[in-house]
Order: C-alpha cells, then sequence, then structure tokens
C-alpha cells in the first residue's frame, strides 16, 4: 500500500510542557519548557494512530535564547538581539548543537535528541527537521561543528561590503545601531561593523518589524551591485551549508524543511540537494511564497514540495471566514496544474494564526471542510499543527508573541489543550472537553483516509464545481465538491463551509464518467467512511447525488463497483 505523506509539526519546547501557572514574559523556571523526553513511545505512537508518517520537530537546533547556560559552557546571548525569553527557533546558534532547553541533561543534549530519532523510528514514524540555510543569529558561533569545519565568518574581509567567499555581508566602518530591545541588560550590545539583517536589510539600524535578531549569509550573489551571482567556483558558504545537512543526514532524519528557501538563489538548491541525495534518502521540502518560482525551485532547485501557502492555504482561509466563494478553490488547484502532487497542503502551521482564534474563523470546527479539502483532493502531502486537532485557540499573550491568533515560537508556555490531551502522560484526552474530542477523532478519521485510500493515495481527481455552477440544490459560495478514483473505487467528496445544514444534490456530469473511466449508473457498495454506514446505491449523469451535510462538515463517500 502507498501512503499519503502526512507531518505532525510540533515545537517539542511546547509539547511536552505541562505546566499550568504561566506567567507572562516568564522565563524557562517560571513557565517551563517540554523535553525530547516527552515523546514516549505512548506519545508517538497516539500521533501515529492519528493519521501521521511523518513528524516535524521544530526548533531542535541550537539558537539564541535569554536563558544562561553559561555553566554548561554556552556563550551567553545578549537580550537585545533574541525575540523572547525562549528566542526564535530560526536564529540559529550553532548548526551543529542541540537546544539545550529540550534536554534532561544539557550534556547529554546530542544523544538525547539521536535516541528521540531512534524512538520515532520505532514508532513507524519518519523525522523532518528544520534547515535554516539564508540567516543566522547575530552571535552565531559553532563550538560544536566538526574539526575539519570552519566556522561561520571566521575568515571573512569585513572591511568590504560583498566578497564572494565571505559568508556574511557586511557594511564596512560602522557599527550596528539597535534602538529597542531587552532593557534589563547592563550594557549595550556592540556590532562593529554592522551585519547585514536576515531579510536583506541593507542597514545599520534595522526595525523592530525586520528580521534584526538575524543575519543574511551570503550564497554569491552581490545584491548592491545588481544581483551579479559568483558561483563559479561555488563560494564558501555552499561548501559549509552542504557539510551541515550530511551532518544531520548522518544523524537519521527523514527530510529538512528549508526555513525561507526562495531567499537562497536556487542554483544552490541544485547543487545541493542532488549532492545529498546521492548518499542519503532524504526530503526536501521548501518555504518558498513566490507562485512564479514554484517550478523554478522544483525542477531546477530539485525540491520534493513546496509550501502552497499563497495558494490553497489563503485561498481556503479565505473561503472558510466568507471572503471568497468555495469556486475560487478550483481557480487555485488550476494554477498550480501540473505540479499539484509536489504542493504541501496545511491549515496551520507555526507561523500562522489558529483557526479557532479570533483572528480567523473563531472556531475549530470550522477547519473540518479545509482540512478534508487540504488532505483528500491529490496524492501530495498533508500538514497539521500540534493542538489544531483540539482546536488549540492560540489567544494567550505569551510575552514578546502577543495575542496574536498564533502559538508562540519565542516564549516558554505550553499550551491548555495539549496538556489537557496529554493528561499527565496518560494520552487518553481525558481532561478535553466533548467538542475537543469529536473534533480530534474527526481529524483522526480524515487523516487516516487521506493516508489508506488508494483513492487519496494513488488516484485520480476530477472536479465537479463546473458542473453544478447553475444547480439550485448546490450552493458554490460554500460548497466543494469532487470525486477521487482508482480502479474500481471512486469516492464522492462534498464539503460544507457553511454553519448551516445543507441539503444538497450533486450534478455528476456525464464528463466525469468518461474521463474516470467508470460507468454511469453501476450498482456499487456505498461506505459513508467518516461514519462507516453502509448501503447500495450509484452515480449517474441522469439525476444529482442527494447527501445531507452538518454545519462545518462534509462527505466522504467510497463507491466500490463489482470489477467486470
Amino acid at each position: 500500500m502507498r501512503n499519503k505523506m502526512i507531518i505532525y509539526q510540533v515545537l517539542p519546547r511546547l509539547f511536552g510542557n505541562l505546566k499550568e501557572t504561566l506567567i507572562k514574559n516568564g522565563t524557562v523556571h517560571e513557565d517551563g519548557v517540554g523535553k525530547f523526553s516527552a515523546f514516549t513511545p505512548q506519545a508517538l505512537n497516539e500521533i501515529r494512530e492519528l493519521g501521521a508518517t511523518h513528524i516535524w520537530y521544530t526548533g531542535v537546533i541550537e539558537h539564541a535564547t535569554q536563558t544562561d547556560f553559561t555553566s554548561h559552557g554556552i556563550p551567553r546571548d545578549h537580550g537585545a538581539i533574541v525575540k523572547g525569553k525562549a528566542g526564535s527557533p530560526y536564529a540559529i546558534k550553532d548548526y551543529y548543537d542541540i537546544d539545550p532547553d529540550l534536554a534532561d541533561d544539557v550534556n547529554k543534549r546530542m544523544a538525547e535528541f539521536e535516541a528521540l530519532i531512534a524512538r520515532t523510528h520505532e514508532a513507524g514514524l519518519k523525522v523532518i527537521m528544520d534547515f535554516v540555510p539564508n540567516h543566522v543569529a547575530r552571535v552565531y558561533h559553532s563550538d560544536a561543528r566538526l574539526s575539519y569545519v570552519e566556522d561561520l565568518g571566521q575568515h571573512d574581509n569585513t572591511t568590504v561590503s560583498f566578497a564572494v567567499n565571505n559568508n556574511f555581508y557586511y557594511i564596512p566602518g560602522q557599527p550596528l545601531e539597535l534602538h529597542f530591545g531587552a532593557q534589563e541588560e547592563d550594557f549595550e550590545y556592540s556590532e562593529f561593523p554592522a551585519k547585514v539583517t536576515g531579510n536583506n536589510c541593507f542597514s545599520v539600524s534595522p526595525d523592530v518589524n525586520d528580521w534584526y535578531e538575524t543575519v543574511k549569509l551570503n550564497y554569491g550573489v552581490d545584491f548592491q551591485n545588481g544581483g551579479a551571482c559568483y558561483f563559479d567556483p561555488f563560494p564558501d558558504t555552499w561548501k559549509k551549508m552542504y557539510e551541515i545537512l550530511k551532518f544531520w543526514s548522518q544523524k537519521g532524519v527523514d527530510g529538512f524543511r528549508c526555513d525561507m528557501a526562495e531567499l537562497v538563489p536556487v542554483e544552490f538548491w541544485k547543487w545541493v540537494i542532488p549532492e545529498i541525495k546521492k548518499d542519503f534518502d532524504i526530503c526536501f521540502i521548501a518555504e518558498v511564497y513566490d507562485p512564479f518560482e514554484y517550478r523554478n525551485y522544483i525542477f531546477n532547485g530539485h525540491f520534493d514540495y513546496l509550501y502552497d501557502k499563497v495558494g490553497l492555504y489563503d485561498t481556503i482561509r479565505d473561503v472558510m471566514c466568507g471572503n471568497k466563494p468555495a469556486t475560487e478553490i478550483t481557480r487555485c488547484w488550476q494554477t498550480v496544474e501540473g505540479i499539484q502532487q509536489r504542493m504541501l497542503n496545511f491549515l496551520e502551521n507555526h507561523d500562522e494564526q489558529r483557526i479557532a482564534s479570533n483572528f480567523f474563523a473563531g472556531n475549530a470546527e470550522s477547519g473540518i471542510p479545509g482540512m478534508m479539502l487540504s488532505a483528500l483532493m491529490d496524492i501530495n502531502p498533508v500538514m497539521i499543527y500540534n493542538g489544531q486537532e483540539l482546536g488549540e485557540k492560540g489567544m494567550d499573550e505569551e510575552g514578546f508573541s502577543g495575542k496574536d491568533g498564533r502559538t508562540t515560537i519565542f516564549d516558554y508556555w505550553s499550551m491548555e489543550s495539549v496538556r489537557n490531551w496529554i493528561n499527565d502522560g496518560h494520552f487518553d484526552g481525558g481532561k478535553l472537553t466533548g467538542k475537543q474530542k469529536i473534533l480530534r477523532e474527526t481529524y483522526k478519521k480524515i487523516l487516516n483516509i487521506a493516508r489508506t485510500e488508494l483513492a487519496v493515495t494513488a488516484g485520480v481527481f476530477h472536479d465537479l464545481m463546473y458542473a453544478n455552477t447553475t444547480n439550485p440544490s448546490f450552493d458554490t459560495n460554500t460548497q466543494f465538491a469532487f470525486l477521487r478514483k482508482f480502479h474500481n473505487e471512486v469516492l464522492l467528496v462534498v464539503t460544507n463551509f457553511s454553519g448551516e445544514f445543507k441539503r444538497t444534490r450533486v450534478n455528476i456530469p456525464s464528463g466525469a464518467f468518461d474521463a474516470m473511466g467508470f460507468h454511469d449508473n453501476r450498482a456499487a457498495i456505498v461506505t459513508d467512511l467518516l461514519t462507516d454506514e453502509k448501503n447500495v446505491s450509484t452515480l449517474t449523469a441522469a439525476y444529482p447525488y442527494e447527501v445531507d451535510i452538518p454545519p462545518y462538515s462534509g462527505k466522504i463517500l467510497k463507491f466500490v463497483y463489482k470489477e467486470i
């Protein structure tokens, strides 16, 4: 059986933290922190049974933090260049080391991560971790790198703004000027000459909304001279990034989620991904937001998958919020026709607002029809974010991350819904509300249908919206319908984004039977995959198929025809 790739994203820092009494801007001692050890065999088995095939452990690599680990030989970071008490997982401090917060024994943090990889594999799951290639923490220094690898910036010529083998960009002769940051420090942060900030900010005074805690890596592009590229011979940064990817590949990880991959020249990916894949069976996922660059990063950059954020995510979000009709989903998938199977679908991740937040849909159930579409429309991967299946609202005001509908990646914190699901290590959801239990069970059904049904994992897709645009019994503003087929099995999926009950009649045009290669008006055994109810019915172009759909829900009907 071919499994669809279903990724469960989780921040270990948050996952295992069961502390209930939390303080805004709290320290690790006040608010607690999750550990790798929280991912017990039982926890991993629960995640696998939810439907996941992969876990993306977010924030594993050592990053800048306001927590003092000097007693373990880790230099202290200046608060002015750290976002939040815990720090951003994307301000990498040492590419070759592990975040000390996540270990029970800080001095054995790498061994504990290696043990987590082994436990994850034993649970039947694969491991994805972040690779952050565009920028590093302002205080980057690797004390755990391999002996034959020189540190980033170790031999940079800091008297020039650009040199092909410099690892960083500089603003020569000028100090960095920060007019904000931690006030409790007894001395100002000093950086001379100023390095260019991670979001391509070529200023000595980055704004508070810039990625001021990071510095940009140089891949051989001279931005200040027309973007001239110097890729032959390979710049020094290319070689150092290859060594980092090889290092983690040797640890047994199965994939890399490559942060802001589109800010790194595609020529680097074109070289490095095949080089890594010569020796390792590794999946590469790119965070790319420019649709005009999608095919470039797939076909020239050799990425396996790309985020489908500005396409399907944004469109489904607008449909969920009533800002666009469901017919826009058709236009959306058509824009990535030919590469749809290479797009990673999701409704939540660490960057986006929670579905249940006041800034998004306001209730978790609204996400169910969107999840059906994201998971079932094609064979491509789908991802959910820890807490999404529990209706986590993301409405806490944690500290650096204010009340913005997101779950913080900068602060020490815990999530009430996740705590209640874990229930002191029992993982029985004993403290969840009835609605949360139903929501998680619905997610579990959808994801396992996506993972195991051959019509989803290997079948063809047919959009039914064009046949229902003038159908008075089908609301094209709030409903979306499509077919999936594999051999003698056909799935009819009808979703309802509205808060009202819908008695729907779906037209199945004759062209659908011709395109998908199955017969009109043949009796089939029909199973409602969400309820397991069975009956005998048929699909035909002669009359619409009638289904009743509750609010914020959908039907997944499996028709099995007798093979001739």
